[in-house]
């Protein structure tokens, strides 16, 4: 289904406004603490790929040459690979971090895409997640409501996901300290089953 996430151009557009009302301080923090070799999982048109350091070795990842092709002009010299989130084409622990931004709302499987970014991690690796998530209450039932008409607007995004629990169940252990919540949107580190935890 082709939305506004399939459209470079538009989907910058939308995410131009929300960066500057809030969303960019809250971009900046998923992708500052980024470091070794990391995973911008679902790069879409490359945002994120300005903001990381030297500190991390940045591989993205997406579905959609178009979106790539945008990314490439953010990013030139980071590798771009065309690929499903439910689907990496990597091998076991070869990341020592994934950073999600905005992207678990859009896959077809979050519960497979979360195994696959387990898989890619290293024993001990970070999830550096930034998401919304279902709010509870009235908001959340109409989130419910707006679900089916806003996936097909978008090309993909479900605003009513568990996600923070879709990580715990997933195998992820969360670091209390590294939470940060602003009505329905999530900032956290999780930690790859196998390692030690030293915060996010």
């Amino acid at each position: 289904m082709r939305g506004v996430e399939q459209v470079p151009w538009l989907y910058d557009l939308g995410l131009w406004l929300l960066e500057a009302t809030g969303l960019a301080r809250w971009r900046r923090a998923l992708v500052l603490g980024a470091s070794g070799r990391t995973l911008d999982l679902g790069t879409g048109t490359g945002r994120n790929l300005p903001l990381f350091t030297p500190a991390a070795r940045v591989v993205g990842v997406d579905p959609h040459p178009e979106n790539l092709a945008r990314a490439r002009r953010r990013g030139p010299a980071a590798p771009l690979v065309v690929a499903r989130a439910e689907a990496l084409p990597f091998k076991a622990g070869a990341f020592d971090t994934v950073v999600a931004g905005l992207v678990l709302c859009s896959v077809s499987d979050p519960a497979a895409a979360l195994d696959e970014a387990r898989r890619v991690l290293r024993p001990g690796g970070a999830l550096r997640l930034l998401e919304h998530v279902r709010s509870g209450g009235l908001a959340g039932k109409l989130q419910d409501a707006a679900q089916p008409a806003w996936t097909a607007f978008t090309g993909g995004c479900h605003p009513n996901r568990e996600t923070e629990r879709a990580v715990a169940q997933a195998g992820f252990e969360v670091d209390p300290g590294s939470r940060r919540a602003r009505g329905s949107l999530r900032r956290l580190t999780a930690r790859a089953p196998g390692g030690g935890s030293d915060g996010g």
